[in-house]
């Protein structure tokens, strides 16, 4: 689905990205860990073309083509999405009106006939309703007073709206509670389809319980240092990061 090689990026006069490399393949989740600052959400950022990030060597393609050539809009309408770290609230936006703009344009580029507003709504609040969201949510501007995990919830509501390809999801785990960490799970899961892939980043073991994954990455110092299956999960919390020898 992806394979990124050898990608130097860096954020101001600052290297982060220092030659990683990463094949994601199609239909599976991986996982990404790694202590802070080894550029786990500069390779999200990278990715989808976030003006923070500046990519100055290598290349990410997608689906045969090179993204780093495109828009971060071209990305996002190709089928990549991103769920951020901190979701920015937007006062005065929509939430509903964002979220089905979002979804038109992205059938506009598809060629297809473009969801009516009823159609949005019934489809909206059947998703609102799976993720235990607050029937209010869809009225409220974008984010806007919004909890930590009401915006985590809210990140997935545009994941199953959207039903795009590759599914970046940068720490959508981090300060939630038990109910908020189970919903958003669920959602994960009912994305899952042996075609969608997934690159999860995150600290914590716990959502990995409910959404199992196929690969785990180790990513320091700006590159992907070892790669394993889900029992490489039990060597870093024995163990931690320092004791994982890079891969030759």
């Amino acid at each position: 689905m992806m394979n990124i090689k050898n990608i130097h990026a860096k954020i101001g006069e600052k290297a982060i990205l220092k030659g990683l490399n990463l094949e994601l393949e199609k239909g599976k989740i991986h996982v990404i860990m790694g202590p802070n600052g080894s550029g786990k959400s500069t390779l999200s950022k990278a990715i989808v073309g976030h003006y923070d990030v500046d990519v100055t060597e290598g290349e990410i393609l997608y689906k045969g083509q090179n993204i780093l050539e495109t828009t971060p809009e071209e990305r996002a309408l190709s089928g990549i999405f991103l769920s951020f770290q901190n979701p920015v609230e937007i006062p005065g936006v929509n939430n509903t009106y964002f979220l089905r703009t979002a979804l038109n344009e992205k059938e506009k580029n598809e060629g297809k006939k473009e969801t009516n507003a009823a159609q949005f709504l019934k489809l909206m609040r059947q998703h609102v309703e799976q993720l235990g969201m607050k029937p209010d949510m869809i009225s409220r501007a974008l984010n806007d007073g919004f909890s930590g995990g009401e915006k985590k919830r809210n990140e997935i509501l545009q994941m199953e709206i959207l039903q795009p390809d590759v599914i970046i999801l940068d720490e959508i785990d981090s300060g939630l509670d038990i109910d908020a960490l189970k919903a958003v799970s669920e959602g994960i899961n009912r994305m899952k389809n042996g075609e969608r892939t997934f690159l999860v980043i995150t600290h914590y073991s716990r959502i990995l319980d409910y959404i199992h994954p196929d690969y785990i990455h180790v990513l320091q110092d700006g590159q992907i240092i070892k790669t394993g299956g889900p029992e490489l999960v039990k060597t870093l919390e024995a163990e931690g990061y320092q004791a994982i020898k890079k891969d030759l």
